[in-house]
């Protein structure tokens, strides 16, 4: 396996900072040695002072994507943290649902959608309570920094391990059994949208979210990062929409004067964005 310098480690780590936000301490230098090894594979690059110097050239300037995907952790599931879904189905969705069914348009977004069980996840608690979801303004977009799990998200196929915690009346209701494993079915598809977004890039889009959910991200990132985040989380969301975040995280900072705790790990928005 190669050896990585300790400066190399710190020029590697400047780069995902900058890039992402997320902060890796030395403690992580082992991790980075052991993902980034395929990489200098695959490029057959001798040694990680030859890879630091392909990432600054112009023709290494995409192999920066590969370096985020090697380093960015997908842990997720099916209704992880299921006191979410349960507060969403009883609290949120009924008068989101009413706006709908008025002509009204309702936005919910997984801000860090991994390999897609939360928005899908998200997708059958919608449907289970407002099954003509599809006919109505309703959306779910679900993005990723990671183009390579966006991508297996969009696919929706599971294998039967990762989809034992839906239970069987929904895995019929919204799977096919297919040979290549547990296929998302178009009920499901219809109302979900996917995208490659870096959080602290430009976003795509203007807000206007109901509902969103970045859970276990910001642990991840510095300080100032996440406070952004959380300043433009706050600005995303209507009044009254709600934040979904991770059991280990507080919503701090400028933002927190716009939030109410709702919930376990649970915001309410509660004034206009200035």
């Amino acid at each position: 396996m190669p050896v990585m310098s300790p400066d190399q480690f710190g020029k590697l780590a400047k780069i995902v900072h900058n890039d992402t936000g997320i902060v890796l301490s030395a403690a992580k230098q082992g991790l980075l040695v052991a993902r980034l090894t395929k990489r200098l594979r695959a490029l057959n690059i001798a040694d990680f002072a030859a890879y630091c110097r392909y990432l600054d050239s112009d023709s290494g300037l995409a192999e920066r994507q590969n370096l985020l995907s090697a380093i960015t952790t997908n842990v997720t599931a099916f209704f992880r943290e299921e006191h979410h879904f349960t507060a969403l189905a009883r609290d949120v969705l009924p008068p989101l649902m009413a706006r709908a069914r008025a002509g009204g348009r309702v936005r919910l977004w997984s801000a860090a959608c991994s390999t897609g069980e939360e928005p899908y996840s998200i997708a059958m608690t919608v449907l289970d309570a407002f099954p003509e979801a599809a006919r109505h303004d309703l959306l779910i977009l679900a993005t990723d920094i990671d183009p390579q799990v966006v991508a297996a998200a969009e696919g929706g196929v599971y294998t039967r391990d990762a989809i034992t915690p839906i239970g069987a009346p929904r895995l019929r209701k919204y799977f096919d059994e297919t040979t290549t494993g547990f296929q998302v079915k178009p009920v499901i598809s219809a109302i979900m949208r996917f995208g490659t977004l870096n959080l602290h890039q430009p976003w795509p889009f203007k807000g206007g979210f109901d509902v969103i959910f970045c859970r276990n991200v910001v642990i991840y990132f510095d300080s100032e990062m996440r406070r952004s985040l959380w300043q433009r989380f706050a600005d995303g969301i209507t009044p009254g929409g709600t934040l979904f975040i991770g059991h280990s995280e507080r919503v701090d900072g400028p933002a927190a004067p716009h939030f109410q705790i709702s919930g376990a790990t649970q915001y309410r928005r509660t004034a206009a964005a200035h």
